[in-house]
């Protein structure tokens, strides 16, 4: 997950007091007493990477999302999906977008609090009205104060699993699951000297550490990648001042050569006279021509010398700022590489294996940065669909603990379960737990999986919590595109929230746009 400077980011955080009003609203997890007693205040390394919301499941039979970080499921509420024709549609999102206060441009009374865009066609989580079923146009209706609560606790990035019927993570290991090459944190960052006293807290802090080392060395480059952007932009300006500056030395040397040209003309003229007089008065005269034009040969020669010099010397100025202001062009885009990698490093890594695609793609920051097929035994029959997700980094970033959801409790054929009555007013019930996840048929996919060793070595040399791998016999969707993470629709559910968006498409070049490897146009919406 990510948080981006430019991207609206607002941290509210309720009072133990203000949160007792949840109690209708929202089920506390075990964890939540101490989350909610320290708030987002005091250390901001063990305990952010903690805090912070990994996961969001919104079960869209049970009518409520539960809300999951390292230590479990932090906190869970109720729900209002999309109406019949309108159906929120069950699928893999995360976080795109955040506003505390958005209103809809298609609907007139669509004022949408505390706001997180799922996808770019109008999918979101915000406040709204619960009248106890699935009443939206498609989005995710929260009670108001579990609404602004949450929005203080997420990132951008944050995964959202929308499903059939509520599934709960669970934990998993594979050999697949990506792990942290040896020795690749102490060269992806500085050493930390946290003790490890046998317990998860050293072992966190020291994760939460290295994240906070990563993206410092992620700003420092950008800074260093904006100076250098700086310097670049007024060595050219310096090099187009220097080449302004050599153009009327050229043009006085061109000058001074017509000058030189008429003197040796006039000196010519006068030697032709000099020949043809025939008195000694015109032989006189004609000398004395001859030499005021030999005169002034002599200063127009010395002109153009001067004239030469001159323009020579601006130009090789010229020449000279040219060049260093290609070097510094030069410099500027390594500086730029090396703050993109930068950056991708400091961010999770997120890939994608399609049955449908026979491909994996990998993504960090919301960009692509590799794509290339996937062995998948068996590849004619079904794989399921499954989201794994890195929870927490342990042995400072060495190794990483992994959950699991499944879209399905047990495969896409087993029967839906019947859809639970509309609640009353007022109405609060005891929350059912959800079912387990399938890690029988999540470790059977994997195993059914052979990635590339090249492919192994785009993932990130630390594999950062918030990093996750997408397993399905679905493609992806088309809302995957720029400034999104994948995005994965299931083709056998209702899709009315997406089918009746409106299109707006982009104004950017198609280059923003196009997923390689087939992917398809990726316009962007509007709601």
């Amino acid at each position: 997950m990510r948080s981006k400077p430019l991207r609206h980011r607002c941290v509210a955080v309720l009072a133990v007091a203000g949160l007792a009003a949840l109690a209708g609203t929202a089920a506390i997890g075990p964890a939540d007493s101490r989350q909610l007693r320290d708030g987002r205040r005091g250390d901001q390394s063990a305990s952010r990477i903690a805090d912070t919301p990994r996961l969001a499941v919104v079960a869209l039979r049970e009518q409520r999302v539960s809300i999951y970080g390292a230590d479990g499921r932090m906190l869970q509420s109720p729900v209002s999906t999309g109406a019949t024709g309108y159906e929120t549609p069950a699928g893999i999102y995360s976080v795109v977008q955040k506003k505390e206060d958005h209103h809809s441009n298609v609907y007139l009374d669509g004022h949408m609090p505390f706001m997180q865009r799922i996808t770019w066609t109008g999918i979101a989580l915000h406040a709204g009205v619960l009248p106890g079923q699935p009443a939206s146009h498609g989005c995710v209706r929260l009670p108001h104060a579990f609404a602004q609560h949450l929005f203080g606790l997420t990132d951008i990035g944050l995964r959202v699993v929308i499903v059939p019927s509520d599934i709960v993570p669970a934990p998993i290991s594979h050999p697949l699951l990506f792990q942290s090459r040896p020795g690749a944190r102490e060269a992806s960052a500085a050493r930390l000297d946290v003790a490890s006293a046998g317990s998860e807290l050293p072992a966190r802090a020291a994760a939460a550490r290295l994240i906070e080392n990563l993206k410092a060395q992620a700003a420092a480059k950008s800074a260093e990648a904006d100076a250098a952007t700086r310097r670049a932009a007024e060595m050219r300006r310096v090099a187009a001042r220097k080449a302004a500056e050599a153009a009327p030395s050229v043009r006085a040397v061109q000058g001074a050569e017509a000058g030189v040209a008429r003197a040796e003309a006039a000196v010519k003229a006068a030697e032709q006279a000099a020949g043809a007089a025939s008195t000694p008065e015109a032989v006189e005269k004609a000398q004395t021509a001859k030499a005021k034009a030999a005169e002034k040969l002599a200063e127009a020669q010395a002109q153009l010398e001067t004239a030469r010099a001159q323009a020579q010397a601006r130009k090789e100025a010229a020449e000279r700022a040219a060049e260093e202001a290609n070097a510094a062009e030069a410099a500027r885009d390594l500086a730029l590489d090396a703050a993109s990698a930068a950056t991708l490093r400091s961010a999770p890594v997120s890939a994608f294996v399609s049955r449908k695609t026979q491909r994996l793609y990998i993504r960090k920051d919301y960009l692509p940065v590799y794509e290339a097929p996937v062995t998948i035994r068996d590849a004619d029959k079904p794989i399921g669909t499954y989201v794994f997700t890195a929870m927490d980094a342990l042995e400072d970033g060495a190794k990483v603990r992994w959950n699991v959801v499944s879209m399905y409790k047990g495969g896409k054929d087993e029967p839906a379960p019947a859809a639970e009555p509309p609640r009353r007013k007022g109405e609060v019930r005891q929350s059912t737990a959800g079912a387990p996840a399938d890690v029988a048929g999540a470790t059977a996919a994997l195993d059914r999986i052979v990635i590339p060793p090249d492919a192994l070595e785009r993932i990130n040399d630390v594999v950062l919590p918030g990093s996750s791998l997408i397993v399905s016999d679905e493609g992806a969707s088309i809302e995957t595109g720029k400034d999104t993470d994948f995005v994965i629709v299931m083709s056998g559910e209702p899709q009315g929230g997406l089918k009746k968006r409106q299109r707006e498409f982009p104004a950017y070049g198609d280059d923003e746009y196009y997923g390689r490897g087939g992917s398809g146009f990726f316009p962007f919406f509007k709601f």
